[in-house]
């Protein structure tokens, strides 16, 4: 059997006679209608928070009924203090005896199928005890696992505002708290619902960095008749300018999954703008490729003069490459300016390239975050010129 043909398999199954639930309605109601009246009962003096958060389409709000052939059902995040930790063995135990087989028509209980081509958990209902995904777990703890940093502790630094990927930032301050007995999760997601005034500059700053490193490149490859590299370039500078956009609409930018759907849903007028992107990546000929892209150059510009971040409002008009006949922004105009306009001297003495998952795209290497903080911390100290910026 094909891989679709294994995807379906599993997932029939579950999403016959089914109508499909959004995954943080379905989560709400589990914790409403199970989780909370049996802690209630046989927990009456523990205190927690409840939650939908962390990894999952359901989380950012993307999930559709494909979502629902793997990892994807009820599920809840139940916080304790951490003096009541200890009592996690045996919540779990009560609830996999105590909670219904179901929840608004959807079986709590996961389970492995025996097949070593199908690695992940699916829903399926059982008259037994249930594999079900109510965690509990001490807050600190489980933020430090998620995003490497403890913010219970205080505010982030700006070296741990700069290590922590957009996607886990998203993750943390998207979802649902259903409720917050410990009265944690609303202070801290409130705290890292965006990032401090400097940090977005210097965030702001590395994508247009990002921007004006390769924006020549489009039209350099194609004068040397390759074609394919123009539209790799194009392409890369599509991804930028939707991260950019973003940016500027001060939300976490999710890994590339949900990167279009994110765009499409949250900046205003994305759907002007995603005909321009999505002309970008059609188009055959150079010159139309290079003109739409300006297109949106130009529009990004207009809406970062907006913001007014900057002394002075930036000229947003495409130009030449120097003495080159390619058509471009010149994006470091917009990177040195905001620059300009940081006043923390400790992101001044970084090197000007942004975020973590602004100079790196490896997935492995994000999900390491001692390793992302290592190398986020070591780029600083002294730098060539201004910018490091290709001739």
């Amino acid at each position: 059997m094909d891989v679709a043909g294994r995807l379906h398999a599993g997932w029939a199954p579950v999403t016959a006679d089914r109508e499909f639930l959004p995954g943080l309605e379905l989560c709400q109601a589990l914790y409403e209608d199970a989780v909370r009246p049996i802690l209630d009962k046989h927990f009456p003096g523990l205190a927690h928070s409840a939650a939908r958060i962390g990894h999952g389409s359901e989380v950012l709000g993307f999930d559709t009924i494909r979502s629902t052939d793997h990892d994807w059902g009820p599920s809840v995040q139940v916080f304790v203090r951490p003096q009541d930790a200890a009592a996690e063995p045996e919540v779990r135990r009560v609830l996999a005896e105590q909670l219904p087989a179901s929840v608004r028509g959807w079986p709590v209980h996961y389970q492995r199928k025996d097949d070593p081509n199908d690695p992940v958990e699916h829903l399926e209902l059982t008259d037994g005890p249930k594999n079900h995904h109510v965690w509990v777990a001490e807050p600190a703890a489980w933020l430090r696992s998620r995003l490497g940093v403890d913010p219970v502790a205080g505010p982030l630094t700006v070296g741990e505002w700069l290590a922590v990927p957009q996607q886990r930032l998203a993750e943390v301050t998207a979802g649902a708290v259903f409720h917050d007995g410990l009265g944690v999760l609303g202070p801290v997601r409130k705290q890292l619902g965006w990032y401090p005034e400097d940090v977005w500059r210097f965030l702001l700053a590395g994508q247009w960095v990002k921007l004006a490193q390769e924006e020549a490149f489009v039209g350099r490859t194609a004068e040397v008749g390759d074609g394919l590299g123009s539209r790799l370039v194009a392409a890369r500078q599509v991804r930028e300018l939707m991260r950019l956009a973003l940016l500027q609409e001060r939300r976490y930018a999710p890994y590339s999954k949900w990167l279009g759907s994110a765009f499409r849903r949250d900046v205003p007028g994305s759907a002007e703008l995603s005909a321009l992107l999505e002309g970008v990546l059609a188009a055959d000929r150079y010159a139309e490729r290079e003109a739409m892209l300006c297109e949106a150059y130009e529009e990004l510009a207009r809406r970062q003069n907006a913001l007014g971040l900057t002394a002075e409002p930036i000229d947003p008009t495409r130009r030449l490459y120097y003495g080159r006949p390619f058509q471009v922004l010149h994006a470091e105009r917009f990177a040195l300016a905001l620059w300009d306009s940081i006043k923390d001297p400790e992101l001044r003495a970084r090197q000007p390239i942004g975020g973590a998952d602004q100079w790196a795209d490896s997935t492995d290497f994000l999900g390491d975050l001692p390793a992302v903080r290592a190398a986020s911390d070591a780029l600083t100290g002294p730098k060539t010129g201004r910018w490091a910026l290709p001739a």
